[in-house]
């Protein structure tokens, strides 16, 4: 454990897209780029489950199998004991989309669309408004603070709650109190 600290240490986290103090930097699990012997076995079982948290954050399963990608390469590069990973992967996909969401949604900003531009067929103005008010739900979610979106994600994504407490480092008691505080939190947002 002390050895697996002493390498975190040193590892770069701004290169480490699932850095985050509660998933903890990655640190290189083999020298020379070897791969991990558990990779193939962590990628069968806990793919489909990687790209459900991630589809759940960003409402597209293309997204979500990009999220997958950086995640397992990011899983790859650590030294997480093969107990841990899928509690490991969950949270990593979570924070990932997360910084993926945020991410988009600055270069939306960035590149606001010509409002002349954008044609939507009238037959289509249900499918547009679910699909505003998931956006809204999404962003809502990524405004929430880091705690509360990872454990609300990962709740509506069939994680139980001791998954979510063993996921995120949380008691099993305050996984429902984490878990009402954001969805207060998410539906105050989604009055603003």
């Amino acid at each position: 454990m002390a050895g697996r600290r002493a390498a975190d240490a040193t590892a770069d986290p701004a290169a480490d897209p699932t850095a985050d103090p509660a998933v903890g930097p990655t640190a290189p699990a083999t020298a020379g780029g070897a791969v991990r012997p558990d990779l193939e076995r962590v990628f069968r079982t806990s793919y489909p489950r990687v790209v459900g948290v991630a589809a759940r954050v960003l409402g597209s399963r293309d997204a979500a199998d990009d999220v997958a990608q950086e995640v397992f390469l990011a899983f790859a590069r650590s030294a997480v004991p093969t107990a841990e990973a899928p509690g490991w992967l969950s949270v990593a996909a979570a924070h990932t989309a997360l910084n993926a969401l945020r991410g988009e949604r600055r270069r939306t900003r960035r590149e606001q669309p010509d409002p002349a531009a954008v044609q939507t067929a009238p037959d289509a103005a249900d499918v547009v408004v679910v699909a505003e008010d998931r956006r809204r739900v999404r962003e809502a979610v990524a405004r929430l603070p880091r705690t509360q979106a990872v454990v609300l994600v990962l709740r509506h994504s069939g994680l139980s709650y001791a998954e979510v407490a063993a996921a995120c480092g949380l008691s099993p008691g305050s996984v429902g109190t984490t878990l009402r505080r954001a969805e207060n939190a998410l539906r105050e947002e989604l009055d603003r």
